[in-house]
C-alpha cells in the first residue's frame, strides 16, 4: 500500500465538501496566513527526532529569523496600507484590519511555541553537556567572566542615562537592549538607563571547563552593572528588542540610483517601529516609558516569557559536535566535467548539462566564469547579480575578466531586499575594474538568473549560457536546492542576449525562441500551457501537470489550475511555502493535491511539467525551469525567466529524477488539507520512508553522468541506516 504523501504512486484522495462558496473568495487561502503556516512547519522540525539535536536548534533560529523578516516587511506593509485607508481585500476577501488581527494572534502563538520548544531543547542539550546558563548558574565562573567583561565587552558597550539632558537613544532595526531602574546608593536618587546589547560581538559567552557552557551577553552585562554604573544599585530591569519597517522607498525619477538607495538604506535603519518584544514581568514604569518612546500600542507589544533574540541561537550550532549535526556531505563534481579534465567549455559543448545544487557543487558555475575570465578566446561576459556572497568569487572573476580587457556587463539588482548595501559595494567594485554596470528598471526587480559567455571558436562566435533557478551565491547554494542549466545551444544563447539587451537598453524583445520572460510573456505561457492540458483532458488524451515552486498565490493562475482540474487534468504540486490554492475540495479541486517538503535543504528550484497529451515521461512532454514563483510580484513586477527544456537527457533528469523524487518523498513531506492546514507524513517505526534529499545525495544528476547518459536513470531508492 502506498503512502498518501507519496504523490508519485498513490491515488488522489477523496475530495471533501467544505461548505465553502467555491465561486467566491473562499476558494483562495490568505497569503499571510499561509506563510505563517509554513513557518509553523519550520518550527515543528524542532520536535522532529529524526533531525540531529543541533540542527533542530538551527531550525528554531531560522523560524525566529523568518518571523522577524515577515514582520519588518509584510506586516509593516499591511499596516501602512491600513493607515492609508486602503480597502483592497486580500485574495481570500479578508480586509486589511482582519488580516492584521489574525496575523497578530497566530504570530503570538508561534512566538510562545518558540519559547516552549527552546525550553525542551535546553533540557536535551544539557544531557549532551551543552548548557545555556543564567547569571546565577555562572557564579562559580565570576573571576573569568569579570576578566572577559573588562577585555571584550566593557570597551564596546555604551551605558546611556535617560533624563532631560540625555534623551532616549536610537535603537536600530533588530536592536536589542537592557532597560534599567537604578538607585544611587548615597542619596537614593533614581536613574533610568539603557544598555544597548552590542551586535558587533558574540551573543553568547563561552565559559571554560568541561562540556559546552554559554552565558547570554545580556546576563553578563547584568552581572557587571557596577562596572558601568558605579555607586548605583539595580532596582528593576527588563530586556527588549525592536523591529522597524524595512521597506525601501525610492524615487522613480532618481537621477543617481546608487546614491538614492544609500539614502533609502539609512531611512530603513530608522524606520517606524512595528513590533516591540519585551521581557515578561517588566517593571510597569519601564514598560510604559519604552512604549511611549517607540510610539507603540499594546497590539504592537509582545511580552516574552523566555529568551529574546532567538535568531542568535545559530551561534550555538557548533561544528565540533558532529554527532549532533547532519552527517557530512560533500557536493559532487559531475563526471562529465571530470571526463573533460575540468574544462567546462568542453563539457558543455559535448551536451547540455543540468546540475542540481547542492548535490552537484555550485563550484561548476564559479569555475565556468573563472575559466572564461582567463580564456583568451572569450570576448564578452554578461551576468545578472541579484544576491551573492560578500567576497563573491563570481564578482572576482568578472573583475578579472574586465581588467583583462574583456567586455563585461553586470546587471546588479539594487532592489534585492536586505542585500542592497552589499550590491552597491559589488557594483562599485565592478565599475572600478572596468565592467559595464547597469541596474535594470526602476519599477521592476531583475530576478532572472542568467550568465552568457561569448567565445571565439575558429571562424565563429559561440555563446555559452547558464540559466539558473537560484541566486549566484556560493554560500546559500550549499543549502538551497536549485538547478543550473549549462548550454551552448544557439537559440538559448540568442534568447539570453535579447534579455540582456532588454535590461541594459530597454530594447523589448519582439521574439524569443525558447524562453518566456515576465512581465511580458511568462504568465501567458503558463496559462496557455494549463489551458492546453485541459483541452487534452477533454479530448481523452493523457493530461497531467507537475509543478514545484516556493509560492503559489496568483489568483488567475490558481483559477486556471482549478479549471484544468475540473476538466480532468491530474495536478500534483510541490509548494514549499505560500499556497493560496485549496486542494481536494469537491466541485473545485478534486484533481489537485499539494505537498510541502521541509528538511535538511531548502527547496528552492522552480519547475513545471505539462504532459502535453502524452505520458509525462514522454519526450513530447513540455518541461520548464524558472526563476519565478507564481505570485503577482514575480509575474508582473519582476524580470524573470521560464526556460523550456528540449534536450532529452535533461528532460528525463527533471521528470524522472528531480520531480519524481520530490513527489515520492514521504520522510520530509507535509500534505496540504482543503482547509489550508498541513498534515505531516507519518509511518510505522521500522518501516522505510523515502527521502528525496537522501536520494539526491546518493545519486548523481543524470545529465552530468558523461558516458552513462539517459539510459542510467536510477531507481527511487536510497540506503536506510538512520
Amino acid at each position: 500500500m502506498t503512502h498518501p504523501a507519496d504523490f508519485l504512486h498513490s491515488d488522489f484522495p477523496a475530495a471533501q465538501s467544505c461548505g465553502l462558496d467555491i465561486t467566491g473568495p473562499d476558494r483562495f487561502l490568505n497569503r499571510e496566513l499561509s506563510w505563517l503556516a509554513f513557518n509553523w512547519r519550520v518550527l515543528e522540525e524542532v520536535d522532529n527526532l529524526n533531525v540531529p539535536l543541533l540542527e533542530r536548534l538551527r531550525f528554531l533560529s531560522i523560524s525566529a529569523t523568518n518571523l522577524d523578516e515577515f514582520y519588518s516587511v509584510r506586516v509593516a506593509g499591511l499596516r501602512e496600507l491600513a493607515r492609508a485607508g486602503s480597502i483592497t481585500p486580500g485574495i481570500d476577501g479578508r480586509s486589511i484590519p482582519e488580516q492584521l488581527e489574525l496575523i497578530d494572534s497566530e504570530a503570538r502563538d508561534l512566538m510562545s511555541q518558540q519559547q516552549s520548544v527552546l525550553a525542551n531543547l535546553r533540557k536535551e542539550m544539557a544531557e549532551q553537556d551543552i548548557q545555556i546558563l543564567t547569571a546565577a548558574e555562572a557564579k562559580e565562573d565570576h573571576a573569568y567572566l569579570l576578566q572577559y567583561f573588562l577585555s571584550h565587552v566593557f570597551p564596546v558597550v555604551s551605558p546611556l542615562a535617560i533624563d532631560p539632558a540625555h534623551p532616549f537613544p536610537f535603537i536600530p532595526n533588530a536592536g536589542f537592549a537592557l532597560a534599567l531602574q537604578l538607585e544611587r546608593k548615597t542619596d537614593k536618587r533614581s536613574l533610568r538607563a539603557l544598555v544597548p546589547i552590542p551586535q558587533q560581538i558574540s551573543r553568547f559567552v563561552v565559559l571554560p571547563g568541561n562540556g559546552y557552557r554559554y552565558l547570554p551577553l545580556e546576563e553578563l552585562i547584568l552581572m557587571h552593572l557596577e562596572q558601568l554604573f558605579p555607586g548605583y544599585a539595580l532596582k528593576g530591569h527588563c530586556s527588549f528588542s525592536v523591529l522597524r519597517d524595512s521597506d525601501l522607498e525610492v524615487e522613480d525619477e532618481a537621477e543617481d540610483l546608487v546614491r538614492e538607495f544609500e539614502v533609502a538604506l539609512k531611512r530603513r535603519r530608522r524606520g517606524e517601529v512595528i513590533r516591540l518584544k519585551i521581557s515578561a514581568n517588566a517593571p510597569k514604569a519601564l514598560r510604559d516609558d519604552i512604549m511611549v518612546e517607540f510610539s507603540v500600542t499594546n497590539t504592537e507589544v509582545i511580552e516574552v516569557d523566555g529568551m529574546l533574540g532567538l535568531p542568535d541561537l545559530k551561534e550555538l550550532v557548533i561544528e565540533d559536535r558532529p554527532n549532533l549535526l547532519w552527517p557530512n556531505f560533500t557536493p559532487r563534481v559531475p563526471e562529465r566535467v571530470t571526463d573533460h579534465d575540468g574544462d567546462m567549455f568542453a563539457a558543455i559543448r559535448n551536451k547540455d548539462m543540468l546540475l542540481q545544487h547542492p548535490y552537484e557543487t555550485f563550484d561548476m558555475v564559479v569555475r565556468l566564469l573563472q575559466q572564461a575570465a582567463r580564456d583568451p578566446n572569450v570576448l564578452a561576459i554578461k551576468q545578472t547579480l541579484y544576491r551573492t556572497s560578500k567576497r563573491s568569487p563570481i564578482v572576482e572573476a568578472l573583475c578579472e575578466a574586465a581588467e583583462d580587457g574583456k567586455s563585461v556587463t553586470a546587471l546588479v539588482e539594487l532592489k534585492a531586499r536586505f542585500d542592497e548595501a552589499a550590491n552597491i559595494r559589488q557594483s562599485r567594485r565592478l565599475e572600478r575594474a572596468g565592467a559595464h554596470v547597469v541596474y535594470g528598471f526602476m519599477n521592476l526587480k531583475t530576478h532572472a538568473k542568467i550568465s552568457t559567455i561569448v567565445r571565439q571558436e575558429g571562424d565563429r562566435l559561440v555563446t555559452y549560457t547558464h540559466y539558473g533557478t537560484g541566486n549566484y551565491h556560493p554560500i546559500t547554494a550549499r543549502i538551497y536546492t536549485d538547478v543550473s542549466l549549462f548550454t551552448c545551444d544557439a537559440a538559448l544563447g540568442r534568447d539570453a542576449t535579447k534579455v540582456f539587451n532588454y535590461l541594459s537598453g530597454y530594447a523589448q524583445p519582439e521574439t524569443l525562441e525558447n524562453i518566456s520572460i515576465s512581465p511580458l510573456t511568462l504568465k501567458t505561457t503558463l496559462l496557455q500551457g494549463i489551458a492546453a492540458e485541459a483541452e487534452h483532458a477533454k479530448a481523452g488524451k493523457p493530461a497531467a501537470i507537475w509543478v514545484k515552486l516556493n509560492s503559489l498565490i496568483d489568483a488567475e493562475v490558481i483559477d486556471a489550475l482549478y479549471a484544468a482540474g475540473q476538466a480532468g487534468v491530474k495536478i500534483s504540486l510541490v509548494i514549499r511555502g505560500i499556497c493560496g490554492l485549496r486542494p481536494g475540495v469537491a466541485g473545485l479541486s478534486e484533481n489537485i493535491r499539494v505537498k510541502s517538503v521541509i528538511g535538511r535543504f531548502l527547496e528552492h528550484s522552480r519547475i513545471v511539467c505539462f504532459a502535453n497529451g502524452h505520458d509525462l515521461n514522454s519526450p513530447k512532454a513540455r518541461v520548464y525551469i524558472s526563476s519565478a514563483d507564481w505570485m503577482d510580484r514575480n509575474l508582473h513586477r519582476r524580470v524573470e525567466t521560464l526556460v523550456e527544456i528540449h534536450n532529452e537527457t535533461v528532460k528525463a533528469q527533471i521528470v524522472s529524477q528531480i520531480m519524481a523524487a520530490n513527489l515520492a518523498d514521504v520522510a520530509q513531506s507535509w500534505v496540504m488539507q482543503p482547509n489550508g492546514s498541513y498534515a505531516r507524513a507519518t509511518w510505522p517505526d521500522g518501516s522505510f520512508a523515502f527521502s528525496c534529499h537522501r536520494f539526491f545525495m546518493e545519486n548523481p544528476s543524470l545529465s552530468g553522468r558523461g558516458s552513462a547518459g539517459a539510459q542510467d536513470v536510477p531507481q527511487l531508492t536510497h540506503t536506510d541506516d538512520s
